[in-house]
C-alpha cells in the first residue's frame, strides 16, 4: 500500500497547499509525538530545527503545538543543518528530531524530515504508522491538561554541532594555509559553515550567507554550481564547497574550477578509505549513480550496490550489507563511520583532512571517467502519468535500442511533481534518439 503523506525523503510540497500548512503541521506534530512517546522515559523530548524559509515562521509554531499537545517537551534550535539535528537528537537522548525543510527546493516549498532517537530517518513501516495516527480523530491523541509539554529555545545548537563534527578528527587537525570558498545557499548552514572552517584556521570566503526567507537555493548552492566555480577563480581558492538549503548535500569545486559531483567525491573517498583500510564492505550508490562509477569500482575490486533514489534507502542498504560509505550523485553522501545521514560539512571536512598535506583537489578527485549522462525533468500535474501504457511502451522501445551501449532510467521524483528521464551512453547520437522517444510521449 502506497504512503499517503511521506515521499522518498519525508514530507514536502508547496506552502499553504494540501499538506504544507498550519493545520496539517499540527496534525503531523500530534501524530509523531504520540508515536514516539514512551513510558520508559521520565521526560518526553522532541527537538526541532529548520532552514531559512519564510514559511518556517508559520509552520514551526503549528508543529510545536501538535507536539506539546501530545505531551512532548520541545526544544527549538533555529537554523541548523539536517545532520546537525540528527546528531543532536542522539546526543540529547531525545525521543525524536524534526527538521523543517524542503532541502534543495525553492523557497515556496517546505516540508519535514523526521529522525528517531538513534538519529536515523524513519523506515517506511514507521511512516505508515504515523500516517494512520494523522488520519485519526484529533481527540484520540490529545494529552490531559497536566501532561502537556513545555517549549524552550536552545541557543547553543550550532556550537554543539561544530564540536561534534570536530571530535571526528585528530585534535591537531587544522586548515591553516588553505583558501576555501563556501556557498551556503542562503540556507541552514549559513552560520555554522563559515564558523566551522574559520575555527580550524582556514581563510574563508563565504557566499550565500544572507538569507531573507525567499532566496534559499536561488541561483546559488549545490543546484547552481556555476556560482562556486566563479568564486573559486575570483578568490584563487584551493577548493570550493557548495551546500544545499539544509546542508545535507555537497557539490565541490577544485582549484582549476572543475565541478565535482557526489559520484566523484564518493570515488575519491572510497579509494582513500580502502588504502587506509577504513572501507568496510564496499559502496552503496543509487539508480542515478553514473555508470562510469560502477565500472571504476569494478576495476578497483570494490563492491558496488545500487539502492533506490533517496539517502534513506542508501542508509538502509548500508546497514543491511554492513557497508560504511554510500551516497548519491546529487551530493547526499553518508559517511557511516561518523554519521547516520548525509552531511555536507562532514564530507567537506573528510575531504579537507585528505588534502591537508598539500595534495591538490584536482589530483585527489581525478579517479574515474564519467559516462556521458543526460537528465531531463518534465513537470507533470498527475503523478499517475508515469504508469501510462504508452509511456511504458516508449521506455521499453528506448531500452531495447540502447541495450549494450548504455542505460535508460525513468522515474517519478519523490519530492517534486516531475518525471525524471535519464540516459547514459558514450554514443551521444543514440542516447538523444532514445531519450526523445520517451520525452515525446511524456510531453
Amino acid at each position: 500500500m502506497a504512503k499517503k503523506y511521506f515521499g522518498t525523503d519525508g514530507i514536502r510540497g508547496t506552502v499553504n497547499s494540501k499538506n504544507i500548512n498550519g493545520d496539517m503541521f499540527f496534525k503531523f506534530g500530534l501524530a509523531t509525538g504520540t508515536h514516539f512517546k514512551t513510558q520508559k522515559r521520565k521526560k518526553q523530548i522532541a527537538i526541532i530545527a529548520k532552514d531559512t524559509r519564510l514559511s518556517g515562521y508559520s509552520l514551526e509554531p503549528a508543529l510545536v503545538s501538535g507536539l506539546t499537545s501530545a505531551g512532548m517537551h520541545v526544544y527549538t534550535l533555529g537554523p541548523l543543518p539536517t545532520n546537525g539535528l540528527a546528531m543532536l537528537t542522539k546526543a540529547m537522548k531525545a525521543n525524536m528530531g524534526i527538521m523543517i525543510t524542503a532541502s534543495h527546493n525553492p523557497y515556496y516549498d517546505n516540508g519535514l524530515k523526521l529522525f528517531g532517537p538513534n538519529g536515523l530517518k524513519l523506515s517506511d513501516k514507521i511512516e505508515k504508522k504515523i500516517e494512520a495516527l494523522i488520519d485519526k480523530k484529533i481527540e484520540n491523541n490529545l494529552s490531559k491538561p497536566e501532561k502537556l509539554g513545555r517549549v524552550k529555545r536552545l541557543e547553543s545548537a550550532n556550537k554543539d554541532y561544530i564540536e561534534i563534527l570536530k571530535r571526528n578528527f585528530p585534535k591537531n587537525f587544522n586548515l591553516r594555509g588553505l583558501r576555501i570558498v563556501i556557498d551556503c545557499a542562503n540556507g541552514a548552514g549559513y552560520k555554522v559553515g563559515p564558523e566551522l572552517l574559520k575555527s580550524l584556521g582556514a581563510r574563508v570566503f563565504a557566499i550565500g550567507t544572507k538569507p531573507n526567507g525567499l532566496n534559499i537555493n536561488k541561483n546559488c548552492g549545490s543546484t547552481f554550481p556555476n556560482k562556486i566555480k566563479l568564486a573559486v577563480k575570483k578568490y584563487k581558492a584551493h577548493i570550493g564547497i557548495s551546500l544545499d538549503g539544509d546542508a545535507d548535500r555537497i557539490i565541490m569545486c577544485d582549484e582549476k574550477g572543475g565541478i565535482i559531483d557526489g559520484d566523484q567525491i564518493i570515488a575519491a573517498l572510497a579509494i582513500r578509505w580502502k588504502r587506509k583500510k577504513m572501507l568496510r564492505g564496499g559502496v552503496i550508490g543509487t539508480l542515478m549513480s553514473n555508470y562510469g562509477l560502477e565500472k571504476f569500482f569494478k576495476s578497483q575490486k570494490i563492491k558496488f550496490i545500487r539502492a533506490k533514489v533517496g539517502d534513506r534507502y542508501v542508509k538502509e542498504k548500508m546497514q543491511k550489507n554492513n557497508f560504511n560509505l554510500g551516497g548519491e550523485q546529487s551530493g547526499h553522501i553518508i559517511l557511516g563511520k561518523f554519521a547516520t545521514t548525509g552531511d555536507g560539512l562532514l564530507v567537506a571536512l573528510e575531504v579537507l583532512f585528505s588534502l591537508r598535506k598539500g595534495n591538490k583537489a584536482s589530483n585527489f578527485f581525478n579517479t574515474f571517467k564519467k559516462t556521458p549522462q543526460i537528465l531531463k525533468n518534465i513537470d507533470v500535474k498527475d503523478k499517475a502519468l508515469i504508469n501510462n501504457i504508452n509511456i511504458k511502451k516508449s521506455i521499453k522501445s528506448a531500452e531495447k535500442l540502447i541495450k549494450g551501449s548504455g542505460r535508460i532510467l525513468v522515474r517519478m521524483s519523490g519530492t517534486e511533481s516531475k518525471i525524471r528521464v535519464m540516459g547514459e551512453s558514450e554514443n551521444n547520437k543514440l542516447l538523444l534518439k532514445c531519450l526523445n522517444i520517451i520525452l515525446k510521449k511524456v510531453r
